[in-house]
């Protein structure tokens, strides 16, 4: 019996040694990608190398088959064909050889065990030109590429351009379905040219028909129609369209919004589009705890409402505390209310509602002041937000000159004009923000008006984009009232990282003394600040923390 189990024990293990012997071994070891008379290899070698899928396998950190190589060089020859085809060469010739063999003539199944080397050798003849660039029909003005003409190079890339820029300009005038019809595209190897001549169907112009509302649960249809705003009967533009699905996105009811074009044309050439919506989890709430050397330690709470009434009305919550053992003054505190319903009076307004109940301890001034600000909201093609509404400001404030107590009317307005590439680590672009609030003084303080901006300038250069300039420049001014009758929250600090650098928070003020306070300070009536900056990418890995930022 012992004798039958040693026996099994060796056949298996005979077994195991013939899989491993015959199982396909590791990935290849060399890939070779060589372009052979081409004026411009440096332009050729980086897309066909991306287009390359047996280059990318030998890149692969994970092992390769014999059979993946075999059917990633089989699937190439296409997929390199369109690459040259993409750049203008259309008489080209591909071969790949896995270890001296063609690697159309071996089958995937059929995969030799080991390989050591795939070749690809790439000859892709002369640069075709265009000779008859022509679309038809075109508007009035259209564009098309530069690099669709004649003499230009013929890349299959940028005949696909400008069959899209063609499309695109006949859909801006209200043509949804306009779409290349046929196309003639002949190439002369002789004399490497390529005649292109591509005809549109450019349909008939169409209106907006209805707006079609799936997905939404608690939101109801109505308001999601009037807060998308495309009015029926308008003419199509895939720029209203745009415009519908970013105030749908903006509203913060939706997690994800999709507007899709009818496939047919409705009666009275008419054009329904139906709004797929996924609707965010309506109530959300949130703690949080920051601590620095400088402010000390904060603390703040909110409770969120998305939907509050079934409108996409919002309703935020919040409570703050902040300056805790810092050294900007005492301690802070805010509750805070604010309520916003889109599409109120027009789809590109939102009413806002603000209540505050607030305690500031600077160090130049105490003040507990309650205060409610009622506002629309208009975003301007996507980078400019105009706000605007009254407001009722009422506080008692305590400094070295004596303590009062006022009542503002205030009409606070704000342009923001946001063209940065990314607000938060911006590069290229700028940022222009103008505030000007009136206040008329119901009781204890003067009329007057405040006024601020705040400009900022990003351009950045070197390899990818590794040294970055930046500029900010600040003025405001209080007209009308006085530094001592104007709310000390009006006037003006300079110090910290909001505007000086390297002084203290608040240290720059204006001196007040009296005879009884000789050491009082105040804000500045005017301010006026500029900064410049120089940052440097050194590593991609400190990517949140490696610049200071204006």
């Amino acid at each position: 019996m012992q004798q039958d189990n040693d026996r099994l024990i060796v056949a298996r293990r005979m077994a195991l040694a013939l899989l491993i012997g015959f199982a396909p071994m590791a990935m290849a070891q060399d890939v070779q990608l060589s372009i052979n008379g081409a004026e411009a290899e440096n332009t050729l070698a980086p897309v066909l190398r991306s287009a390359s899928l047996t280059v990318a396998l030998a890149g692969d950190d994970r092992t390769a088959s014999p059979q993946d190589y075999v059917a990633a060089a089989r699937a190439d020859y296409r997929r390199l064909l369109t690459g040259l085809y993409a750049q203008g060469y259309f008489g080209g010739t591909i071969s790949i050889r896995i270890d001296g063999r063609e690697a159309a003539t071996i089958a995937p199944l059929d995969a030799p065990s080991h390989i050591s080397t795939v070749a690809i050798a790439i000859t892709p003849g002369p640069l075709f030109t265009f000779g008859q660039a022509q679309i038809t029909p075109l508007p009035d003005g259209t564009m098309l590429p530069e690099g669709f003409a004649t003499g230009a190079p013929a890349g299959s890339e940028m005949i696909r351009a400008a069959a899209i820029a063609s499309v695109d300009a006949w859909r801006d005038l209200g043509y949804a379905k306009a779409t290349p019809d046929g196309q003639e595209i002949i190439a002369d190897h002789p004399d490497a040219r390529l005649d292109v001549a591509i005809h549109l169907d450019t349909g008939p112009q169409l209106t907006f028909g209805r707006l079609i509302v799936e997905g939404n649960v608690d939101v109801r249809t109505a308001r999601v129609i009037e807060i998308a705003g495309l009015q029926q009967g308008a003419q199509y533009t895939p720029d209203a369209l745009a415009a519908a699905a970013a105030r749908l996105r903006r509203s913060g009811a939706f997690a994800s919004v999709v507007l899709n074009e009818a496939e047919g044309i409705g009666p009275g050439q008419t054009l329904d589009i139906t709004a797929q919506v996924a609707e965010q989890i309506p109530r959300r709430f949130g703690i949080g705890a920051e601590i620095s050397s400088v402010q000390g330690l904060s603390v703040n709470g909110y409770w969120l409402h998305r939907n509050l009434a079934g409108g996409a009305e919002r309703l935020r919550l919040g409570a703050d505390i902040t300056g805790i053992a810092g050294e900007t003054g005492g301690v802070d505190a805010a509750l805070t209310a604010d309520f916003a319903r889109p599409a109120t009076f027009r789809p590109d307004l939102d009413l806002t509602i603000s209540i505050a109940l607030s305690h500031l301890d600077e160090p130049d001034y105490l003040r507990d002041a309650f205060s409610i600000e009622t506002g629309l909201t208009r975003v301007v093609h996507g980078d400019l937000t105009l706000t605007g509404g009254p407001g009722l400001l009422t506080a008692h404030e305590e400094t070295a000159l004596g303590s009062r107590g006022y009542t503002l009317l205030t009409f606070p307005m704000q342009a923001v004009l946001d063209r940065r590439d990314d607000p938060i680590d911006a590069k290229q672009g700028f940022y222009i923000d103008l505030q000007i609030t009136p206040f008329l003084g119901l009781s204890g303080a003067a009329d007057g008006m405040r006024l601020y901006a705040d400009a900022r300038y990003y351009h950045s250069f070197g390899a990818g984009d590794k040294v970055t300039l930046a500029a900010r420049g600040q003025v405001g001014s209080v007209l009308g009232a006085s530094i001592t009758s104007a709310p000390a929250d009006y006037l003006f600090y300079s110090g910290g990282g909001g505007t000086v650098r390297g002084q203290p928070y608040q240290s720059l003020a204006i001196a007040t003394p009296t005879a009884d306070a000789p050491d009082a300070r105040s804000g500045g009536a005017s301010f006026l600040g500029a900064q410049l900056e120089t940052r440097v990418n050194r590593s991609k890995k400190t990517d949140l923390n490696r610049w200071r930022r204006i």
